[in-house]
């Protein structure tokens, strides 16, 4: 966004034109993959001018819908914006599940976690009439992560796995069956792993400077009895910071595993995780960037 200054200097007006202003925005949604407004999806964003932070949405509940327009209240054509979706958002295969997911499968399954398989046979997920379709069609948002590192205009997205993204933000997360247990809906919830996990999240937020995205980590680790919605407003702000790493962090941190025609994901990726994750892929002939 070009602004002009202009002053009166006797009879004639001087006019000077200010620089571009550099407008980040980062987002994370965790949409819950289907479109059920009993139990909605989460959302929230930062946005930077000139890096310093200027707004903030804190996470909140949302169908596709009012994610569309949150999106859409926030991007400034003249800037950035790079969205985190937890959700597949390239599924080119009819049954079983993507390469990407085979891959990272086998370092979540060591953790002790799991990955959904996406196909086009889960109905109301990733069949012609799921959500998902349509509100990246009417979002028009690009997928094209490289892109998103180094463009200066555009609204971009990318697919994210906050899962995936935690072994890298906390070593104490990788190891066989290391795994948080932050989920309140599964019989193997636990206190600590919430309040750890919260934390992390928390010190990442910090480490790229968005200081307001560490006090909502703060606010949700004092919860004694956490529900799947505050899980959820973890998960998006895993995913918008995962989203500020791919644009912010050096390129040795994170990385792109799998490709544009067959699905991928972008996740922050550590020394020991890449250790794991590399053979695992290249296995499977899958990419890793």
């Amino acid at each position: 966004m070009e602004y002009i200054n202009s002053a009166t200097r006797g009879s004639q007006v001087v006019v000077t034109t200010a620089s571009r202003m550099r407008r980040n925005t980062f987002i994370g949604f965790d949409s819950a993959w289907t479109d059920n407004p009993a139990a909605p999806g989460a959302i929230c964003a930062v946005q930077r001018v000139d890096n310093e932070l200027r707004s903030v949405k804190e996470p909140q509940l949302v169908t596709f819908s009012a994610a569309l327009a949150f999106v859409r209240s926030l991007h400034n054509p003249d800037g950035i914006t790079i969205i985190g979706f937890d959700q597949p958002i390239i599924v080119p295969n009819e049954i079983g599940c993507r390469p990407v997911e085979r891959a990272v499968g086998s370092l979540v399954g060591w953790l002790g976690g799991g990955v959904q398989p996406a196909n086009r046979g889960r109905a109301g997920m990733f069949d012609e009439s799921a959500p998902v379709w349509s509100f990246l069609r009417q979002l028009a948002a690009i997928n094209d992560p490289e892109r998103a590192r180094t463009a200066e205009a555009g609204l971009f997205i990318v697919e994210v796995f906050p899962a995936l993204a935690l072994p890298s933000m906390n070593p104490a997360f990788f190891g066989r069956l290391a795994a948080p247990r932050y989920n309140p809906t599964r019989p193997t919830f636990n206190c600590e792993s919430w309040i750890t996990v919260a934390k992390t999240v928390r010190t990442v937020a910090q480490r790229l400077g968005f200081q307001e995205a560490a006090t909502w980590c703060s606010d949700l680790k004092r919860l004694e009895r956490p529900r799947k919605s505050d899980q959820d407003k973890l998960d998006s702000i895993i995913c918008m910071l995962v989203a500020a790493s791919w644009r912010l962090d050096p390129r040795e941190r994170i990385a792109m595993i799998g490709d544009l025609s067959n699905g991928y994901m972008i996740t922050p990726a550590s020394e020991s995780v890449r250790e794991r994750l590399i053979p695992a892929a290249r296995k499977r002939n899958v990419p890793v960037k």
